[in-house]
């Protein structure tokens, strides 16, 4: 059994039941084989095999249907994205027998960014991703805030003292500073935690990237990922950010892709009403991990607790990898945007699910809450009307507060506090 239980786990188990072919997906390190291993062992009694073995990695790539045709029964192959032939022969096989639960497979490139295969198995495929841990699963406790922000299990209550005042922004920055890894998560010293990151991103963008992209020239990737970290939770300006740093946008472009495949960076696209016009405004970029993204700024709690600017940013950016995490395993798998209109009216993170119903998320950094942060908050509720479900300013304070019909300050902490 590992440390955490995952969230996730209860998703990958009902899909298994009713689809041949399950892909759990995600980056390095953010505990797949983990889990994986854990439920041959238990829930899903299966075959496991890792691609990470040159003989095994060597017959699934020279003969994928014999390699898959050599298999009796359930089997979990892991590191699938280094066998990428595998798909075609997959979908043969599960054309033959549709019988659900046959292959789970994990890898850590994001398929879907690959369009051949994720095409082969279009309907007999259903893909799950795993990101780093959610400060609920460190906290070992089930916690969906976007379940009860649309279902509308909000009162004004007061959270218990520990998470008010000075303890609870300094346990805030912490967790900000730790991030998700697993591995991460158990280091206490910085300069360890500091080890492993280094470590990790040599690993990611020396060699995974290399692989997935199967191009030499990426000298610049380290440099432009350190210049995105800096731009963190703010509108993504290919042409700003190419002049920055001299590399031509067409590069750039591709660059963006890669780290997105690897599961590293997380565009917010803008929300408009109008479907069309979606596509057009320009997305937010975050890392996919604040753990990553300080450590790329060189960034520990005293400094952000001294800039405010800075934490701003990196707070908004913590707010939108944890409601991520929340999203694949909640009942209610929202979308997420960004929202901004003409007049300068804007809303950090709005959350869509499925029926168009809308929430809107606001990250302060400060420990009050005042009308003036409801202004962004306001404008979406007018702008939507019905579809507009709730709007909730996230703070550094204790209490939760309902300021007027459907808007509401919440504590940081409702994100991972049951």
């Amino acid at each position: 059994m590992g440390m955490y239980q995952r969230s996730i786990r209860t998703q990958l188990m009902e899909a298994l039941e009713d689809t041949p072919v399950v892909f759990l997906n995600g980056a390095r390190q953010t505990g797949k084989s983990t889990l994986v291993r854990e439920m041959a062992e238990s829930d899903h009694p299966a075959r496991y095999i890792t691609l990470d073995d040159p003989t095994v990695l060597s017959a699934a790539r020279h003969d994928p249907a014999g390699f898959l045709a050599g298999i009796d029964g359930p089997v979990i192959i892991d590191e699938v994205q280094l066998a990428p032939h595998l798909f075609p022969a997959l979908k043969m096989i599960v054309d033959r027998n549709r019988r659900p639960g046959r292959f789970l497979l994990t890898g850590s490139a994001n398929i879907l960014l690959v369009p051949r295969v994720a095409e082969s198995l279009a309907g007999r495929m259903e893909i799950l991703t795993l990101w780093p841990l959610a400060q609920s699963e460190i906290e070992g406790c089930e916690a969906s805030l976007i379940d009860r922000l649309f279902s509308g299990e909000l009162a004004g209550s007061r959270l218990p003292q520990d998470s008010r005042g000075r303890e609870g922004r300094a346990d805030l920055l912490e967790r900000v500073v730790r991030g998700g890894y697993p591995e991460v998560v158990g280091r206490k010293r910085e300069e360890r935690r500091r080890s492993w990151f280094n470590a990790y991103l040599t690993t990611i963008l020396q060699r995974d990237v290399r692989e997935m992209a199967n191009i030499e020239g990426l000298t610049e990737l380290p440099r432009v990922l350190a210049l995105l970290a800096t731009r963190a939770s703010s509108l993504h300006n290919l042409a700003d950010i190419s002049r920055s740093i001299d590399i031509p946008q067409t590069t750039l472009r591709r660059y963006l892709t890669l780290l997105e495949t690897a599961f590293l960076l997380v565009p917010v696209p803008a929300w408009s009403s109008n479907l069309g016009k979606r596509m057009v405004k320009a997305p937010k970029l975050a890392m996919s991990d604040t753990g990553l993204l300080t450590h790329l700024l060189g960034a520990n709690e005293a400094r952000l607790a001294e800039d405010s600017s800075l934490l701003g940013r990196v707070l908004e950016n913590f707010v939108v990898t944890e409601l991520r995490k929340q999203a694949t395993w909640g009942r209610t798998r929202p979308q997420l945007f960004h929202f901004r209109t003409q007049a300068g009216h804007e809303v950090d993170i709005v959350l869509e699910d499925a029926a168009g119903h809308l929430v809107g998320v606001e990250v302060k950094a400060g420990a009050t809450v005042t009308s003036r942060d409801f202004q962004g908050l306001r404008a979406l509720r007018e702008m939507t009307g019905d579809r507009f479900r709730r709007g909730i300013v996230l703070y550094t304070g204790g209490e939760t507060v309902g300021v007027e019909m459907n808007l509401f300050a919440l504590p940081m902490a409702s994100l991972w506090s049951p």
